[in-house]
Order: structure tokens, then C-alpha cells, then sequence
């Protein structure tokens, strides 16, 4: 008996939490396990935004409220891109959804349909090309190159850009590379798409505080060009370390705010009342936490990249930002679901294989530094070890 629709064939999912399965069944097993597959931060959400939430239960904050987020919220939002990026940003168009999913499931349920395409970052995030699939358009991968620092090329996404595209996926710092949109390209893309003025853009901005070396966040709010099609996606998961309180927010132009907002209430009527006063706690109080975060992130990213580096086989471009090394796996003669695989099972080191994230991305693994140096020292000796023998 199959009842399902057809379009939930469509539906992929994502590799890295199948290797966690697998992973967590190793370690059950009593297996060394060492997880450098997952992507989220291996901190605690800091104490002062635990409380507030604790504090907001006890005070009621029990029922429903607006389904674009509580005023203070919004509020809260807007001023945050003023005080960490000097952006202006409207509080009437922010949506304070459940989790950063949320913003690019709702941006294609909108734009995507039979007939129209939408194009995403091939290596990339794999929600992107199975919610386009789902929407019912045509998923079309454009590339992101290593000798760019895994940036896109502004004239090889305008090659692909027709009539017919409805949505231009970006995501900086980009999950799985590390990579960083370059200026020059984002300029030349935001020329280009004047000639299609019913492409809309979807920046994924998820681990915007996450930069090394001194360099900041280029969102593409800074563009004016492109702000009445944008759709900007963040939230408070990597930033914050809090994945699991699901917790995200949506930058809408004017002409899609109120028809995000209908899906919203729609589909989940609104975000937890408790949650966001956490939320907003977070944004508003002391940010000790995510610098000392990121820190121990830039420190470890020195660490993975110059580890791989040494070994034969293996080259590795440097992550500017996010929590993942993206290593050209390519000169050790497997594919690279075949690396994934041994490094599971005769190393006990979860990493993902790059074809989980695209077809351009065999060749290469993702390793996620969200895991403690003694952990990373010990998965890169293991996997030295390997190299070396084979």
C-alpha cells in the first residue's frame, strides 16, 4: 500500500545524521567513537539566557504569541544588526521562526513550483537541493571552487539564470567548505540579476559571527540592489550554541513578509513563548561567550589545517569561518564515501563523506572542528596512522 503523495519521493535528508546514528551505535558497542562529523558547537548555552528562559516560565509566559515573533523580539533582532553589522533592518520584517530550516523550507514552498528553477551552492547544505526537489522546482547546483576559497563565480551563476529561476541560494560562512563569499562576486551577481527582476536571492547567513582572522560578515543586506528580493537566513543555533532550543529568524522584503507569515501560522502558529525570551536575552546581553566560542574555534581550525596538510594525499584549503574543514581527500585513490567509510569503521572517526553535500563534492570530507583539541588530536593521529599505511 503506498499512500504517500509522489513529491515525498523527493524528499532527501541529511548524511551527517546518518553517520551519527551509526556512530552512536559504535559507541554503544564500546568503540572509541570520535565525532568530528556532527555540525553544531560542542558548548553550553551560556547560564544568562538558560535563566532567562527559566525566568519567563515562572513569570507565565505560557500561551501563544504573535506568529512573527513577540514585538521585543523583532525589536531585538533589528537592533542586533545595528550594533554587530551597522545594518538597518525593519522589525516588520523579521520572522522568528523554529529553527533556520524554517526560513529556507518556507523561501521555496513560495517560490518553488512546477516550471521554475532554483539554484544552490553544489558542494552544499543538502536541505537546499531536497526542498527545491520537494517545491516542486528544478534543483540546479551551481559550483562553489576551491581555488577561490570556495566561493562562487558571479558569471557561472548568471550563465545558469533564466526566466524561469525564482530563487538564487547563498550561503556564507558556507556549511560544508568553511568557505567565504568574495566581495567582488557579490557585486558582480547583484549587476547581473537586474535583468531578471523575478529572481528572488536566500543568503544563508546561519554562522555570520563565526569568522576568523579578523575578518567580518559580508551580508548581503549591504547590498541596496538586492534588498526588495532578499530573503536573509540566521538565528541562534551556531552563534549561541543553541541548536537545540530551535530557534531562527527570516529577513523578508516587504512583498513576502505577509506571505511567510501565513505559512507561520499555518504550520506552527508561532515559536515557543519561553524560548524567545531566551532569545532575547542573548542578543541583548554580554556576547563573552561567543568570542571565547570562537576563539577555541580559530584555534582548532590552526590545529585540523595544518594536520591535514602534512599528510601525503591530502590537501586542505583554510576555513575563513563556520566550524568544518573541507579536505581534498582526493590524491588517496578512494572515492569519498569510501574514506567515510574506513574511517568509521577501522578508525572509529566520524567524519562525511563530500558527495553527502553534492556530486561536486566527491573528492573531498567534511570534519567538523566542534569537538575539543584532544579529540581532534587523537582522530588526525588515527587517520595519519591510515594515510601512511595506505
Amino acid at each position: 500500500m503506498n499512500m504517500l503523495a509522489s513529491s515525498a519521493a523527493l524528499l532527501e535528508t541529511e548524511s551527517a545524521f546518518d553517520v551519527l546514528s551509526r556512530a552512536q551505535k559504535r559507541a554503544a558497542a564500546g568503540h572509541p567513537i570520535i565525532n568530528l562529523g556532527i555540525g553544531q558547537p560542542d558548548f553550553q548555552t551560556s547560564a544568562y539566557i538558560v535563566e532567562a528562559a527559566i525566568k519567563a516560565l515562572r513569570d507565565g509566559q505560557h500561551g501563544y504569541t504573535a506568529a512573527t515573533g513577540t514585538a521585543e523580539l523583532r525589536a531585538g533582532v533589528s537592533a542586533y544588526y545595528d550594533r554587530f553589522f551597522g545594518l538597518a533592518v525593519d522589525s516588520d520584517s523579521v520572522l522568528v521562526v523554529p529553527g533556520g530550516k524554517v526560513t529556507m523550507a518556507f523561501a521555496m514552498m513560495l517560490l518553488g513550483e512546477a516550471g521554475r528553477e532554483i539554484l544552490y551552492p553544489d558542494p552544499g547544505f543538502p536541505i537546499y537541493r531536497s526542498m527545491a526537489g520537494y517545491s516542486g522546482a528544478r534543483p540546479a547546483p551551481y559550483a562553489l571552487h576551491e581555488d577561490k576559497g570556495f566561493s562562487f563565480s558571479a558569471d557561472e551563476i548568471l550563465e545558469r539564470v533564466n526566466d524561469n529561476t525564482r530563487l538564487i541560494i547563498l550561503n556564507s560562512p558556507g556549511n560544508p567548505t568553511g568557505g567565504s563569499n568574495l566581495e567582488a562576486e557579490v557585486e558582480a551577481l547583484a549587476r547581473g540579476l537586474e535583468a531578471f527582476p523575478n529572481c528572488a536571492v536566500l543568503s544563508d547567513e546561519i554562522y555570520s559571527r563565526l569568522y576568523f582572522d579578523g575578518a567580518s560578515h559580508l551580508s548581503l543586506l549591504r547590498f541596496e540592489a538586492l534588498r526588495d528580493r532578499l530573503i536573509v537566513l540566521d538565528g541562534w543555533s551556531k552563534t549561541y550554541a543553541m541548536t537545540g532550543w530551535r530557534l531562527g529568524w527570516g529577513i523578508w522584503p516587504a512583498s513576502m513578509i505577509g506571505a511567510a507569515t501565513k505559512l507561520a501560522i499555518n504550520i506552527h502558529s508561532c515559536v515557543n513563548a519561553p524560548a524567545q525570551a531566551a532569545a532575547l536575552a542573548a542578543l541583548e546581553g554580554l556576547q563573552d561567550d561567543v568570542e571565547t566560542m570562537r576563539l577555541a574555534f580559530q584555534a582548532r581550525r590552526d590545529l585540523i589545517h595544518a594536520r591535514l596538510n602534512a599528510l601525503p594525499g591530502v590537501t586542505a584549503a583554510r576555513p575563513k569561518g563556520a566550524f568544518y574543514a573541507f579536505p581534498n581527500i582526493s590524491g588517496l585513490g578512494l572515492s569519498a564515501q569510501q574514506v567515510q567509510d574506513q574511517w568509521l569503521e577501522d578508525l572509529n572517526v566520524a567524519a562525511i563523506a563530500g558527495t553527502s553535500f553534492g556530486a561536486a563534492g566527491e573528492g573531498y570530507v567534511r570534519l567538523s572542528f566542534a569537538n575539543s583539541t584532544e579529540n581532534i588530536e587523537a582522530a588526525l593521529d588515527r587517520i595519519e596512522g591510515w594515510v601512511r599505511r595506505l
